[in-house]
């Protein structure tokens, strides 16, 4: 085991270090979305095809899935501070390559190691849980994990005013200064958590891992380009048949597993997966969706023909909802507990589609919708973290919150692909062009609403409130020791 970095001095106050941790990760959420806007001039300034800029979003997706697991596994192993700042090395070299080059294959390289960043939010969830005191832990863990939502409302709007009025470069280099502005406050403020698991690190369960979501997650991104019956994407799909069996046999039988899956068999660890995945659904829908709509020419009969500055502004005030929320979500996570808060999160995301299916012609009502769908995501996503908290011991806090980072990703991508199907095939002539119909958009509320409302169910049959097993954050709260003192002991 290489030797601990040295820890940095504590935080003088901990809202400033929640503050710095928070900063970085919408930093990298940003850089989930920053792109989009520039897809369909990307085949233009960069001399390639629309097939392959579309490799830009597709690429970040699978190196988050894979990367956010194994370097949460890592950090809970080598420490959770030195790999948070590996992930902002990772942003940043992403960023300047992308900055300095057009070439589409630099670019997709750039991109690629941007999306590996996103370990960066379940690293900063483990931070807090090992050194911030119990009376702070789910107010900011809260803040923290919405800042994948918050950093995607704003990243679209800001990415939007960028491609319109300055060279596309510029927002690469903006990222990467702002890496290096998350890589000084890291080193400044946040101290390294002396808490390791024992073990090796499993390489053979983390390349198990990468191979079974590449398989399964290219499939999903690709399948509507490739059709779902050409040859590569059933071998796609029936690699990811062969891998999965044969990597779930090998990480029960081996003695440090990158996923215990015992534990994340559990109904408390089990559910709330697949309530993150339904809910990272729901959220993503909103996202893809409300840009789109507002920007369909008028011809359609539907559409406002706002432009891509004025779509993306129609998500910020769901961004700022988001900002203003975690603490009311931590609230009343600690007074009814996380279920409570994701139960009700679920009902919120699906009342807020039943908005969006009625109000689908005026641009504040739309806002509105997405703002209400928003408020609903923003708390999901701070309770799922501390759901998770409470079923695993300190030692895996890295990997299970890497875990459920990952549902909520692979959630985004199945979206992706439903949403792009649904729009792509429900279409008509308008204008001169084909477009898809007002039912295609309310066809995607209706799935979208149906996601959130089935996370409800599996929400509801989570376990109430048992007594949390050792190691446990609520473990910690009854015991009235910080996260840290419990986890020396435990260790």
């Amino acid at each position: 085991m290489p030797p601990a970095i040295p820890a940095a001095a504590d935080p003088p106050r901990p809202r400033f270090f929640v503050g710095v941790l928070a900063f970085c990760g919408v930093v990298v959420a940003v850089m989930q979305t920053l792109v989009v806007p520039l897809l369909p001039h990307v085949p233009a300034l960069t001399g390639s095809t629309p097939a392959a800029a579309s490799w830009l979003v597709t690429v970040t997706l699978l190196t988050g899935a894979v990367f956010t697991p194994v370097l949460g596994r890592a950090g809970d192993m080598y420490g959770k501070r030195r790999l948070l700042l590996v992930s902002l090395g990772v942003l940043t070299a992403g960023s300047v390559m992308c900055a300095s080059s057009s070439h589409i294959g630099v670019l997709i390289a750039g991109r690629a190691l941007q999306g590996a960043a996103l370990a960066v939010i379940p690293l900063g969830i483990s931070v807090m849980r090992d050194e911030l005191p119990p009376a702070k832990v789910l107010s900011s863990v809260a803040l923290m994990s919405s800042t994948l939502g918050i950093g995607a409302a704003v990243g679209l709007p800001v990415a939007a005013l960028v491609v319109e009025h300055f060279d596309w470069h510029s927002m690469f280099w903006a990222s990467a200064a702002l890496g290096v502005l998350d890589i000084a406050l890291v080193l400044w403020c946040v101290p390294e958590s002396p808490l390791r698991s024992r073990g090796r690190f499993d390489a053979v369960g983390a390349l198990g891992l990468s191979a079974g979501l590449v398989a399964v997650l290219l499939a999903i991104t690709q399948g509507a380009d490739w059709g779902w019956t050409s040859p590569r994407t059933l071998a796609l799909l029936g690699a990811a048949v062969v891998i999965w069996p044969l990597w779930g046999a090998y990480e029960l039988r081996t003695r440090s597993p990158l996923v215990d899956l015992r534990v994340s068999a559990r109904p408390a660890v089990l559910l709330t997966n697949v309530a993150a995945l339904l809910i990272g659904f729901a959220f993503y829908a909103n996202s893809l969706v409300t840009a789109q709509m507002v920007q369909e020419p008028k011809a359609t009969g539907y559409g406002l023909g706002a432009s891509i500055v004025v779509s993306g502004l129609c998500l910020l005030p769901g961004g700022l909802a988001m900002v203003a929320l975690s603490p009311v979500s931590a609230r009343i996570s600690a007074k009814y507990g996380p279920k409570a808060a994701l139960a009700l999160a679920a009902a919120v995301m699906t009342v807020g589609y039943g908005v969006r299916f009625f109000t689908s012609h005026s641009l504040p009502l739309i806002i509105a919708g997405a703002t209400v769908v928003a408020c609903g995501t923003a708390i999901a996503y701070s309770a799922l973290p501390a759901l998770v908290m409470r079923a695993v011991p300190v030692s895996e806090t890295g990997a299970a919150n890497g875990l459920n980072t990952l549902m909520r990703s692979v959630g985004q991508a199945c979206c992706s692909a439903v949403v792009a199907a649904v729009l792509a095939n429900v279409t008509f002539e308008a204008g001169g062009h084909t477009a898809p119909t007002l039912h295609a958009y309310l066809l995607v509320f209706l799935i979208a609403a149906g996601a959130a409302l089935s996370a409800l169910v599996a929400t509801l049959f989570l376990p109430g409130r048992a007594t949390p097993a050792p190691g446990t954050v609520g473990a910690d709260r009854a015991e009235g020791a910080t996260g840290r003192t419990t986890a020396e002991e435990s260790a």
